[in-house]
């Protein structure tokens, strides 16, 4: 236990000192090397490498591959976050969403490193079957940090996660998304109501409010009645 904490204090340390110096840097200046960082304040490369992380997450730094990390430019504003329920809404349709296991759980190294938790951390899993117009849309797993909403699973499972989260000033205003063709397995197609082996959409998000990762799902789309639409633009 106290090695583990002697961890979190050095990764503060070290993502503090960076902060410190590359706050007000023009952007594409070059930051600290980790090999620097690792001398200046004897610790493991992997304790440097999750002082950097954070503030790529926070948007102050980011990564070139094959040249480095960098004071990141700023980020260009982005249309507001939506919920399920408000993008059905905005397509014409009614949104319905069944539970299917809402628990506390230990967090698994996947969803531990995209939630900036330790490995075995309390988090929420939360399961729901989505519909759209009373047919499967979707079925969604959201994992959120447990010691960021502190009852949740004792209120009642509200109709819309982000609602709930804006309740608590939480709701994501930023996102990490990743998105990809797959084909659905045994269980996915029996809730989805397709053929085993059908084309599906796989969408992977991260969502931030501000700095605080605030929850991570992994969302398995019906290809047949779901398109994603992404709102691009070019610098100015």
């Amino acid at each position: 236990m106290l090695v583990t904490e002697g961890r979190a204090l050095k990764h503060v340390q070290v993502r503090e000192y960076v902060r410190t110096l590359v706050t007000g840097a023009a952007p594409g200046s070059p930051a600290p090397s980790e090999r620097e960082l690792v001398h200046r304040f004897g610790v493991a490369r992997m304790t440097v490498r999750q002082a950097m992380d954070a503030l790529v997450v926070e948007g102050l730094l980011e990564r070139i591959p094959g040249r480095g990390t960098f004071v990141a430019r700023p980020r260009r504003a982005a249309s507001r976050l939506t919920s399920y329920t408000e993008e059905m809404a905005r397509r014409g349709l009614l949104a319905e969403s069944q539970t299917l296991l809402a628990r506390r759980e230990q967090a698994g190294p996947g969803v531990a490193r995209a939630l900036n938790v330790t490995e075995g951390d309390a988090v929420i899993h939360w399961r729901r079957l989505r519909r759209a117009d009373g047919q499967p849309m979707c079925v969604e797993d959201a994992y959120l940090n447990e010691v960021l909403i502190p009852g949740f699973l004792q209120s009642g499972m509200p109709t819309s996660l982000y609602d709930a989260l804006e309740s608590r000033g939480l709701r994501p205003t930023w996102a990490e998304d990743s998105i990809n063709a797959d084909i659905a397995g045994d269980e996915e197609a029996k809730l989805l109501e397709i053929e085993p082996g059908g084309p599906v959409l796989r969408h992977s998000r991260r969502g931030l409010a501000g700095d605080k990762v605030v929850e991570v799902s992994r969302t398995v789309y019906r290809a047949d009645r779901y398109t994603m639409w992404l709102q691009v633009g070019s610098e100015g």
